[in-house]
């Protein structure tokens, strides 16, 4: 619920009881004795919601209940909110405080789902629904850009050491990724390699959801796709330096691989699929810096064409690896039945990816991939 509403509420909420006015009425002579006169108000409270008002907590319980299992999230927020704001000393007030917060992030309300969760969260101590509350918070700040609270709470539950590591682990994933999206690379892959550094040592991996750990994975892989990305290829500043720059990005381009590989055999579904998806963008983003790159200017026009054919051949290597990788993304994806943004990405780009090499192929000029607009490389 937004500030300003909130606001509006509480003047809407006060109660007016036991209101009155008294003052002197003169009579008609002036030596006659003022007549006090009281008037006398029943006392009245404004809800806000007068068709809620006739419900009590168990009705409320019950209603909100059923809203939210038809996925109704709009009247389950308002059938739980009232409970928790009308009855503070039902026994379902906390369950109804958490049901109106799950149901205001499903509705994306993330303002108004903080306000629900934060009044359960206890980061430090908190177990049950404090504890779940406590994850909820952080996310809701995720969402909100608020990455230092988000960053500080996420500390305080991964270093709870009365916490199950499964817990741990995910706070820690989950304060990396704050981490980045703060602007805080360096910390960022330090935390979640604590993360995988946890998971890594477990003899039994069972232990855990697999889903933190190879979400630590990807995002690490993230870190150096960002870092690849960062390496411009420039002929203007020589064969010498283009060479450099196209290894080092190569290497850097291999190391976010490394990270996607170890995703993937986590096992999890979804970052499997997110992870291959990312690898075949990477090398099909190569190939568009390569594809698109003019000769170094200190090349003769004979030197420039071999230039030309080196290049179209590494471009041919790229377009495979990219085509091969995609395919095996997609078998993964139909193997475990996953479906996401990840999967119908994977299966346009690979028919990109193939007329392309199929242009290659029949001698055509090989045009650069169209940026797409949820291309992140774009």
């Amino acid at each position: 619920m937004s500030v300003s509403r909130w606001w509006w509420l509480a003047v809407l909420g006060l109660g007016v009881a036991g209101c009155r006015t008294t003052g002197a009425v003169a009579g008609p002579d002036s030596a006659t004795p003022p007549v006090t006169q009281e008037i006398q108000f029943d006392a009245v409270t404004v809800t806000a919601d007068l068709e809620l008002d006739k419900l009590n907590d168990e009705e409320l319980f019950a209603e909100g209940t059923s809203a939210f299992a038809a996925n109704d999230f709009k009247q389950a927020a308002r059938y739980f909110g009232r409970l928790a704001d009308f009855h503070p000393n039902s026994q379902h007030r906390r369950q109804a405080l958490y049901n109106a917060g799950l149901a205001h992030q499903r509705l994306k309300e993330w303002e108004e789902a903080w306000h629900r969760f934060s009044e359960l969260a206890d980061a430090a101590k908190g177990q049950g629904d404090a504890l779940d509350a406590a994850f909820r918070v952080a996310e809701t700040q995720y969402h909100l850009e608020r990455y230092d609270e988000a960053i500080s709470l996420l500390t305080t539950l991964a270093e709870r050491q009365d916490l199950p590591l499964n817990r741990r682990i995910e706070a820690r994933v989950q304060q990396g990724i704050c981490e980045l999206e703060a602007g805080r690379p360096d910390a960022s892959e330090a935390t979640l390699r604590k993360a995988i550094s946890a998971y890594e040592s477990l003899t039994d991996k069972d232990e855990v959801d697999d889903y933190f750990p190879a979400q630590a994975h990807f995002f690490v892989g993230e870190l150096y796709r960002m870092h690849y990305e960062n390496v411009q290829l420039d002929p203007a500043k020589g064969a010498d330096k283009l060479a450099e720059d196209l290894n080092y990005k190569a290497e850097l381009l291999l190391s976010a691989q490394g990270h996607y590989l170890r995703s993937i055999r986590v096992g999890n579904g979804y970052w499997a699929t997110a992870a291959g998806s990312q690898i075949g963008a990477l090398y099909e983003d190569l190939y568009a810096r390569m594809v698109n790159s003019p000769a170094p200017a200190e090349l003769n026009a004979e030197e420039a064409v071999v230039y030309r054919q080196e290049l179209r051949k590494k471009i041919r290597v790229l377009l495979t690896k990219s085509i091969n990788i995609y395919e095996r993304t997609l078998e993964t994806a139909e193997r475990i039945g996953s479906q996401s943004t990840f999967v119908d990405r994977t299966r346009e780009s690979l028919a990109k990816v193939k007329a392309l090499l199929l242009a290659d192929a029949e001698g055509e000029p090989v045009p650069a991939p169209p940026a797409t607009e949820d291309d992140p490389h774009s």
